[in-house]
Protein backbone atom coordinates (compact mmCIF):
# COMPACT_ATOMS: atom_id res chain seq x y z
CA UNK A 1 0.00 0.00 0.00
CA UNK A 2 2.64 2.25 0.98
CA UNK A 3 5.15 3.65 -1.97
CA UNK A 4 8.30 5.39 -1.17
CA UNK A 5 9.43 8.28 1.51
CA UNK A 6 8.66 11.03 0.32
CA UNK A 7 9.99 13.73 3.11
CA UNK A 8 10.77 13.22 6.83
CA UNK A 9 9.81 16.37 8.79
CA UNK A 10 11.04 17.91 11.16
CA UNK A 11 9.94 20.82 13.80
CA UNK A 12 12.61 23.53 14.25
CA UNK A 13 12.73 26.78 16.77
CA UNK A 14 14.51 29.02 14.61
CA UNK A 15 13.46 28.18 10.18
CA UNK A 16 16.03 30.87 9.19
CA UNK A 17 18.73 29.67 10.92
CA UNK A 18 17.40 25.50 10.23
CA UNK A 19 17.56 26.63 6.57
CA UNK A 20 20.83 28.27 6.50
CA UNK A 21 21.87 25.26 7.98
CA UNK A 22 20.86 22.74 5.24
CA UNK A 23 21.62 25.53 2.33
CA UNK A 24 24.98 26.37 3.44
CA UNK A 25 26.57 24.18 5.26
CA UNK A 26 25.26 21.03 3.69
CA UNK A 27 24.66 22.64 0.10
CA UNK A 28 21.42 21.73 -0.31
CA UNK A 29 18.60 23.13 -2.38
CA UNK A 30 15.81 24.47 0.14
CA UNK A 31 12.80 26.45 -0.76
CA UNK A 32 11.53 29.34 -0.17
CA UNK A 33 9.22 29.32 3.45
CA UNK A 34 5.79 28.73 2.72
CA UNK A 35 2.92 30.04 5.29
CA UNK A 36 0.42 27.71 5.61
CA UNK A 37 -2.53 28.98 7.81
CA UNK A 38 -4.72 26.14 7.41
CA UNK A 39 -2.37 23.70 9.30
CA UNK A 40 -0.68 26.58 11.25
CA UNK A 41 2.93 26.22 10.34
CA UNK A 42 5.44 27.94 7.76
CA UNK A 43 7.64 25.16 5.71
CA UNK A 44 10.85 25.26 3.76
CA UNK A 45 11.54 21.87 1.59
CA UNK A 46 15.01 20.35 1.47
CA UNK A 47 15.51 18.50 -1.69
CA UNK A 48 17.70 15.76 -1.46
CA UNK A 49 18.52 13.23 -4.26
CA UNK A 50 16.26 10.02 -2.72
CA UNK A 51 13.75 12.35 -0.65
CA UNK A 52 13.37 15.77 0.97
CA UNK A 53 13.43 17.20 4.60
CA UNK A 54 10.49 19.26 5.58
CA UNK A 55 11.46 22.00 8.10
CA UNK A 56 8.42 23.22 10.16
CA UNK A 57 8.19 26.33 12.37
CA UNK A 58 4.88 27.30 14.20
CA UNK A 59 2.52 30.25 12.72
CA UNK A 60 0.10 31.11 14.45
CA UNK A 61 -0.65 30.96 18.45
CA UNK A 62 -2.84 28.07 17.71
CA UNK A 63 0.29 26.30 15.84
CA UNK A 64 -0.23 22.29 16.35
CA UNK A 65 3.36 22.30 16.23
CA UNK A 66 3.81 24.70 18.86
CA UNK A 67 3.25 22.08 22.08
CA UNK A 68 6.08 19.97 20.20
CA UNK A 69 8.06 22.88 20.41
CA UNK A 70 7.48 23.28 24.01
CA UNK A 71 7.92 20.01 24.60
CA UNK A 72 11.15 19.75 22.67
CA UNK A 73 12.68 23.10 22.71
CA UNK A 74 15.51 22.60 20.06
CA UNK A 75 13.40 20.91 18.02
CA UNK A 76 13.11 17.25 16.84
CA UNK A 77 11.65 14.52 13.77
CA UNK A 78 7.65 15.48 13.70
CA UNK A 79 6.68 12.38 11.09
CA UNK A 80 7.69 10.54 8.22
CA UNK A 81 5.37 11.04 5.34
CA UNK A 82 4.66 7.82 2.76
CA UNK A 83 3.21 8.21 -0.58
CA UNK A 84 0.36 5.90 -1.39
CA UNK A 85 -1.88 6.11 -5.06
CA UNK A 86 -4.84 6.71 -3.52
CA UNK A 87 -5.38 8.51 -0.21
CA UNK A 88 -8.96 7.49 0.39
CA UNK A 89 -8.31 3.02 -0.22
CA UNK A 90 -5.04 3.92 1.90
CA UNK A 91 -7.16 5.38 4.74
CA UNK A 92 -10.32 3.22 4.55
CA UNK A 93 -8.15 0.00 4.75
CA UNK A 94 -6.13 1.37 7.79
CA UNK A 95 -9.34 2.50 9.46
CA UNK A 96 -10.68 -1.11 8.93
CA UNK A 97 -7.14 -2.24 10.89
CA UNK A 98 -7.95 -0.24 13.71
CA UNK A 99 -5.62 3.08 12.82
CA UNK A 100 -6.89 5.98 13.55
CA UNK A 101 -7.12 8.63 11.36
CA UNK A 102 -6.64 12.42 12.87
CA UNK A 103 -8.66 15.20 12.38
CA UNK A 104 -11.86 15.00 10.89
CA UNK A 105 -11.03 11.57 9.17
CA UNK A 106 -10.83 12.91 6.16
CA UNK A 107 -8.31 13.85 3.70
CA UNK A 108 -7.11 17.84 3.59
CA UNK A 109 -4.79 19.23 1.20
CA UNK A 110 -0.81 19.05 2.55
CA UNK A 111 2.09 21.05 1.78
CA UNK A 112 2.48 20.18 -1.60
CA UNK A 113 -0.97 20.74 -2.78
CA UNK A 114 -2.01 16.48 -2.60
CA UNK A 115 -4.60 14.98 -0.30
CA UNK A 116 -3.16 13.68 3.27
CA UNK A 117 -3.91 11.68 6.00
CA UNK A 118 -2.40 11.63 9.35
CA UNK A 119 -2.11 8.50 11.18
CA UNK A 120 -1.89 8.82 15.31
CA UNK A 121 1.64 7.97 16.28
CA UNK A 122 0.10 5.78 18.94
CA UNK A 123 -0.47 3.66 15.90
CA UNK A 124 2.55 4.49 14.48
CA UNK A 125 5.29 2.85 16.83
CA UNK A 126 4.81 6.29 18.45
CA UNK A 127 5.52 8.20 15.43
CA UNK A 128 3.34 10.39 13.73
CA UNK A 129 2.53 9.07 10.14
CA UNK A 130 1.52 11.27 7.20
CA UNK A 131 0.25 9.54 3.83
CA UNK A 132 0.16 11.72 0.55
CA UNK A 133 -1.68 10.79 -2.64
CA UNK A 134 0.72 10.81 -5.54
Amino acid sequence: MIGRLNHVAMVVPDLVEATGLYRDRFGAEVSNPVDLPDHGVTTVFVNLPNTKIELLHPLGENSPVQGFLDRNPRGGMHHVCYEVDDILQAATALESTGMRILGSGKPSIGAHGKPVVFLHPKDGLGTLIELEQV
